[in-house]
């Protein structure tokens, strides 16, 4: 059963969505999580059962991670089409899961760490900008080689908020 949630950031109101699992902390495992404005985000759909409850714990590690006492999100993701991906997806989110609270990478580190060629950059970007759990699976934390903000699927002012509550300020390189 599809579960989903709204919850109150410092970016504006998010929207949860979960799946029942029986191996997740508090019974839900996530299938994704949308910012305000997100280009692709998910939206409420028929069949889909609000129930705040059921993201307690994810809610409670967003909260202590907004409020700058979280680094690493402990959270079960959902087994869905959208959350495995393609193999590709796979390689580009689980680099992005290796890069560190407040540090920042690029799009040609993230090719270059899953053994892409240096043009893959752009495929890489894609495959960052379908990352269905934004701020958990931190693609925030990927900026331009010349520093810039580029590429964020809920806008720049949101990554650069994202970058600022973990004291990561982009620098060009």
């Amino acid at each position: 059963m599809t579960l989903y949630t709204h919850l109150d950031s410092p970016l504006g109101e998010l929207l949860l969505v979960g799946e029942e699992s029986a191996t997740a902390p508090g019974g839900t495992a996530l299938v994704s999580l949308s910012l305000p404005g997100q280009k692709g985000g998910a939206a409420v759909q028929d069949g889909w059962v609000r129930d705040p409850a059921a993201f307690d714990g994810i809610a409670r590690q967003l909260r202590a991670y907004f409020d700058g006492t979280l680094t690493r999100f402990d959270i079960e993701y959902a087994d869905t089409a959208a959350t495995r991906g393609t193999a590709f997806q796979r390689r580009v989110w689980q680099a992005l899961e290796a890069v560190p609270y407040g540090t920042t990478t690029t799009y040609g580190r993230v090719a270059e760490a899953i053994g892409a060629a240096p043009a893959a950059v752009r495929a890489v970007g894609t495959a960052i900008g379908r990352n269905p759990l934004l701020i958990v699976r931190p693609c925030h934390r990927v900026i331009a080689a010349n520093g810039s903000l580029s590429g964020y699927a809920a806008g720049p002012e949101s990554k650069r908020r994202l970058l600022g509550l973990e004291g990561a300020a982009p620098r060009p390189l």
